[in-house]
C-alpha cells in the first residue's frame, strides 16, 4: 500500500473508534467522572481534610494527579480491549485480516482510539477536580509527555486482552485483578516514602507508580522516583507491548482459530 492508502486506511479505524466511544458517551465517558468525583470528595475532602500535607501540598492537591492517572489508565485499557473483541465476537475483525492494510496500520489505529478517549476522559476529570481544589502545572511538557505514553501503554495492553480474550469474562479479569491492585498501590493516594523500607522496595516493581509519580512530577515538581527511569520505564513497555501485538497479528493467535 503507498503511503496514501495507509493514511486512508490508518483515519478510517480511528474514526470508526472515536465514533463508537462518542455514540455511547454515557457509558464511556460518564462513569469515570463519576467515580473520580466520588474519590474527591470522599479521600480529599472527607478524609484528606484530617491528613496533613504532603511534601507541601495539601492531600487534595496530592491525589489529583493520581486520579486523573487512574481514569486514563481504566479508560484507555477498556476502549482498546472492549472494542477489539467486539469485532472478534462479531467476526468484523475478519475483514481487516483479509484486507491489505499492514497489522501496524490496524495497532496504531485502535490504539489511537484507546488514547483519545483516555486523554478526553482523563481532561474530563481534571475539570472536574478544579471545583474541589486549585491546580497548578509545575512543567506541562512532563505531564503531557507522561499521560500520552501512559495512555498509549494502556491502549496497547487493553488490544493484546482483546486479541487474546475467548469470552466477555475473559476482558474483564486483567482490570479486575491486575490494573485495579497495581493501581491503587501505585501511588495514587499516599507517598511511597510513607511506607516501611520493605514496602518501598517492593512498590518499585509496580510500573504504575512510575506512570503516577511522573505525572505527578508535571503538576507538582515533585515525584519519588526518578523521572529519567521513569521515562526509559514507559518507553520500554510501549516497544514490548507494540512487538505483543504486532507478532500476536502476524501469526494469527487469538485471531485465527
Amino acid at each position: 500500500m503507498n503511503p496514501y492508502a495507509l493514511w486512508i486506511s490508518y483515519k478510517t479505524i480511528t474514526k470508526k473508534e472515536v465514533t463508537r466511544f462518542l455514540r455511547v458517551w454515557s457509558q464511556t465517558l460518564l462513569p469515570p467522572v463519576v467515580t473520580m468525583s466520588l474519590y474527591f470528595v470522599i479521600f480529599g475532602k472527607f478524609i484528606g481534610s484530617q491528613i496533613q500535607n504532603i511534601n507541601g501540598f495539601s492531600y487534595m492537591e496530592f491525589i489529583v494527579p493520581g486520579l486523573v492517572m487512574m481514569a486514563v489508565i481504566t479508560s484507555s485499557f477498556m476502549n482498546t480491549v472492549s472494542s477489539f473483541y467486539m469485532a472478534k465476537f462479531q467476526r468484523t475483525v475478519e475483514e481487516l485480516m483479509v484486507s491489505p492494510t499492514p497489522y501496524f496500520v490496524v495497532i496504531l489505529g485502535y490504539v489511537t482510539g484507546g488514547v483519545l478517549r483516555g486523554l478526553l476522559t482523563g481532561a474530563i476529570v481534571l475539570s472536574v477536580a478544579l471545583f474541589f481544589t486549585h491546580i497548578a502545572i509545575h512543567n506541562i511538557l512532563f505531564t503531557l509527555l507522561f499521560v500520552v505514553l501512559t495512555s498509549i501503554i494502556f491502549s496497547l495492553a487493553g488490544l493484546i486482552n482483546g486479541v487474546l480474550a475467548t469470552s466477555f469474562d475473559g476482558i474483564s479479569i486483567v482490570p479486575t485483578f491486575v490494573l485495579t491492585p497495581l493501581t491503587y498501590l501505585g501511588g495514587v493516594f499516599y507517598s511511597i516514602h510513607a511506607l516501611p523500607p520493605v514496602w518501598q522496595k517492593v512498590s518499585l516493581w509496580n510500573p504504575i507508580l512510575y506512570m503516577v509519580n511522573g505525572f505527578r512530577y508535571g503538576f507538582m515538581g515533585v515525584s519519588d522516583v526518578s523521572i529519567t527511569l521513569s521515562v526509559g520505564i514507559l518507553l520500554a513497555f510501549i516497544a514490548i507491548f507494540f512487538g505483543a501485538s504486532w507478532w500476536l497479528f502476524k501469526t494469527g493467535r487469538g485471531l485465527r482459530n
